[in-house]
Formats: structure tokens, sequence, C-alpha cells
């Protein structure tokens, strides 16, 4: 019998060997190191298909509210200042700052280098070339609502409470901002996505289209949207951070339905998952391949009573639908351990909020009484607007709205559930076309004034609303103004909780949820941290599976 050669396998081997050797000295001299890390040459390429529940609005910062628009956004645009994970402000297009020591005159170096998608230059002068299109409504590119710029800046530029004096370019890559009066957050305000700084060439270019035309400085560039479909994202070739962003493209992909989505996500349709039903977070951290991420808390969830339509003009009706409505047990049935009953229209993870507030206990007899109190003792009809697509505060929006109706109807209360796609929800509800209506808020900025202000304040219950409840107390309004034009924080701390007991006794809203948001991903992703803000940065995320 012929004896069997062993010389194939030991070819085989010292291949092996060789190729080892060889991966680990590469020319950049990057190698994967002891704990299999991926070099960075290996983390380049691949798409990601992020699935989420419902389109974008638009896609020009300045003129969108909407987490599903913020998401895309942040990663086209950069704005001077941005929130770590930690809600900690760091530097971005802008490096340093100063102020003088009265506080209202701030310097700002900028960063050198930095190209927009157009290949145009980033500079101080593109700075005052978009504050002026923001604070100036008879600038010819001022179009649209620029819903958050008023409600920060008390107005536009010639109104009497305006708070800018000036932006100016100093240098090159140095920028002047001058204030008429002190203003706390101010510095929190250039963090926020809706200030992304635009090509000044592209605005000029497409103009009220730059909707559907975004040209920022961000790690991603604008590629394609088709609408209530995807949005796909091309990686920045010319990036100023070297070497970053490590996909190829980045692809937001709508699939309303939850359990869809889920599916989706198992079939490999989708890498990421936003908003799941609460119930599958289990089945997600059971199932190989996939992995659970849970967003930090930085979100209130309620529903907001359209104070300007009766009966919900009274109070006594407000209150009496608070203690009607089992608030505990719809956070125990639809957020499956990832939400705490909600009291303040804060955070509690935000400084300032009031733990000593006293909550609305579920109590359906005393609700029938101050609802007879009210004249309304056989109770009415009336509707309750929802969304059809999950939220962060509310990931089963037709369920609770449902459950809430259940509870009303134990008062006598009839309700009809209204419930529309999400830019029509969000025009409905901006032109009070509801009586009550689910609602919730993620902030954009670490500070009180980002919740309280642009959803509670007298100067937002204009239509088109951001405060939806059109709560026009003057009282409270002036409570969180001063908060606001008040630099001690101490001072700050005490007045915006004596607005929180005064919001606790006017009950605009009914408190239902804090949540902490579940999303799942493919285990292949790697280095996707969600953000407390749902503004995710995709910049440092890589696919192991390339």
């Amino acid at each position: 019998m012929k004896k069997k050669s062993h010389r194939p396998f030991y070819m085989l081997l010292i291949l092996v060997l060789l190729l080892a050797a060889c991966s680990g000295n590469s020319e950049s001299g990057e190698t994967e190191n002891s704990g299999g890390e991926m070099t960075e040459e290996d983390k380049q390429g691949g798409t990601l298909i992020y699935g989420r529940g419902a389109d974008s609005v638009g896609l020009d910062p300045i003129n969108v509210t909407d987490g599903e628009s913020i998401r895309v956004t942040h990663n086209v645009f950069e704005t001077l200042l941005e929130y770590d994970h930690n809600l900690e402000l760091q530097p971005k297009l802008a490096t340093e700052y100063s102020s003088s020591e009265d506080g209202l005159t701030w310097t700002f170096q900028l960063r050198e280098g930095v190209k927009f998608h157009d290949g145009t230059d980033f500079n101080a002068d593109a700075v005052v070339f978009n504050f002026e299109r923001w604070m100036d409504n008879e600038n010819p590119y001022h179009q649209g609502d620029f819903p958050y710029y008023p409600f920060l800046y008390g107005g536009f530029k010639g109104d009497e409470n305006h708070l800018i004096e000036h932006v100016v370019a100093t240098g090159e890559h140095e920028l002047e901002i001058k204030l008429k009066r002190k203003t706390a957050p101010f510095l929190s305000y250039l963090a926020i996505s809706m200030f992304g700084i635009a090509s000044p060439a592209a605005i000029e270019q497409y103009g009220a289209e730059l909707n559907e035309h975004p040209v920022g400085t961000g790690p991603f560039m604008f590629e394609e949207w088709s609408r209530n479909s995807t949005i796909t994202l091309a990686k920045n070739p010319d990036y100023w951070m070297e070497g970053k962003p490590y996909l190829d493209k980045l692809i937001y992909q709508v699939i309303p339905e939850n359990s869809a989505r889920l599916n989706a996500l198992q079939t490999g349709e989708i890498d990421v998952l936003d908003g799941m039903n609460a119930g599958d977070t289990n089945f997600v951290e059971e199932t190989q391949g996939l992995e659970l991420q849970k967003r930090p808390s930085f979100n209130i969830g309620y529903m907001a009573f359209n104070m300007e339509k009766e009966p919900f003009d009274d109070p006594l009706v407000r209150k009496a639908i608070n203690m009607a409505i089992n608030k505990e047990e719809i956070v125990d049935a639809f957020y499956n351990g990832m939400a705490d009953p909600a009291t303040s229209p804060l955070p509690p993870s935000l400084w300032s909020y009031d733990d000593t507030l006293e909550k609305y206990d579920y109590n359906v007899e005393e609700a029938k009484k101050l609802l007879a109190e009210a004249g309304y003792e056989n109770g009415f009809e009336t509707e309750l607007y929802t969304m059809s697509n999950p939220r962060p505060y509310l990931p089963e929006p037709m369920k609770i709205a449902e459950a809430i109706q259940s509870d009303l109807a134990e008062i006598g209360i009839t309700a009809e559930i209204v419930s529309t796609e999400w830019a029509t929800y969000l025009d409905d509800t901006k032109s009070g076309k509801h009586t009550m209506a689910m609602y919730g808020w993620t902030g954009v900025m670490a500070d009180p004034d980002n919740f309280l202000y642009p959803n509670l304040s007298k100067t937002n219950a204009e239509v088109p609303a951001q405060n939806i409840a059109f709560y026009k107390s003057d009282e409270f309004t002036s409570l969180i103004t001063e908060a606001r034009e008040t630099l001690d924080q101490d001072k700050r701390t005490e007045l915006y909780k004596e607005a929180q007991q005064l919001f606790q006794e006017d009950a605009p809203w009914v408190m239902l949820a804090y949540t902490t948001p579940p999303l799942a991903q493919s285990d292949y992703v790697e280095d996707y941290k969600p953000h407390p803000m749902s503004n995710d940065l995709m910049t440092d995320v890589y696919l192991s599976n390339q």
C-alpha cells in the first residue's frame, strides 16, 4: 500500500503562518492587537441600514424640530459646539470660546481646514451668513418658519426682545457674537442640531429647496431621499476627522410597524432598529446575532390638553382626567420595565427637577367628583389624537391611547381616537386641531430651558405652536424667562422649581412616563452608542462582518 504523503498539509501550514505574519505588519504600521480588535483599515467600508418607524419631515435643520429629521441632519451638518454622551459641552466647529466680563460679548475660534460638502470653505463669514439667514426675516434666504430661533433668541432681528446685538467675523476663523442681555443657556443654544451650519453657496443655489438638498460639513453627505422609504447618506471623503467616518453609506429605512421592523432586523434587511415594542426586548436579548441597546433616559412622554377648547379650559376637567388615568398600569403594560411614571415636565436626570411635586394619584371616584363639580356629571364626548408611529417616549402609541380611552370611559368621557402619520400629526397638533393629544419631548440641550420654554411658554402658543396645550400662563412664562436671564444656577433652580409647582397646579398635561428607550442591532455593528438626545452620530460606527 502506498504511504500517504503529508506534504500538502505542511505546505498549507507554512502558507497560513506566512499570511498570519503578514497580517500583523501592515504598511501603515497598525496591527491587530492581542484582543482581536480590528485595524483602522479593517473598519473602513460597508453600508449600515437604520430601521425606523417614520420618515423625516425635512432636512434643513433650522426648519425642523422632530427627532426623525434631527437624527439625519445631525450627521450631515455640524454645530459650533456639541453635547457628548455625558451631556457635557464639547468643541465642534468652534474650538475655543471666551466671554467679556459682563457676559454679553462672546468670541469664538473656529476650526481651520474644514470644507462644506460642495467643496467651499467653512469660515467665520459662513457662520455669519447662517446667522443672518436665521435671525433676519427680511433676508432673502429666510424661507420657512425657523421655529426654534424665535423662542431661543426672543424673536427675530428688529423685534423688541431679540437677544442678539450682532454676529460679525473678526478674522477668517474668528467670530464675535454680542448679546443684548445675559442669557444663561446661550452656549447650549449653539450645540442644538437645529443650528447646524449650512454651506452659504448651497443656500444661495437651492433656497427653500435646501430642505431636500442639505449641504453641511458633517461626516456624511446627502445622496438621495425617497419619500416615506429611504434617505441615503454617503461618506464625506474630505471630512476633517482623519480616517472617519468608517461607513461608506448610511441609509435610514422607514418600516412603520414595530413587528415588521424587528423581522427586518432578524432577516438582515436592516442593521439597527429604533422603536420597538417593549415586550420584544427579552426576545432580542435571547436571540443569537442580535443585541439590545438602551438609550440613556432624557425624555418625557405626556398627553396635552388643548386649553383653548372647551371643556379643557377648565382646570377641574384637566385635574379630573389626570386622576382618571392609571399611569402606573400603563407603564407596567407597555414599557416592560424601561420607564417610570412621570410627574414633572423635566426628566429626573436634569438639574432643577423637583422630586417634591405632589403627583395626581389614580382615583376614579375623586375624578368623577371633580368632573361633576365642573358641570360634567354625565361626562362628554371628545377626541384623542395619537401618532401612528412609535416614539422614544411612546413605544406603542395606539395601545397606550386605547388604555387612556378605556380609563376615560370609567368617568363617562367618550374619546374617539384619531391617528395619523408623523408629518401630518405634527401639522395637526401645532395648528390646534386636537382636543387632547399624545406627545413627548427628547431634550436637545442639557438645560431645563429646553424642556420648559419650547413646550409651555406663552411665547410658543401661537400657531404653528410647539406649546400644543396652548398654555398661556403669564406667571409661568415670567418664571422661566427670569430663569433664562439669570446666571446664578442656584437661583435658576429655585425659579424652575416654582414653575414646576405652578405647572402641576394648572395641569396643562397628563404626565405619563420617563423612558429608557430600547433599540436593537445586529451583533456585527460596532461602536454604535445611542445618544441621550437621540441625535446619534455615526462617525465611529463600523461593521465587523466586512
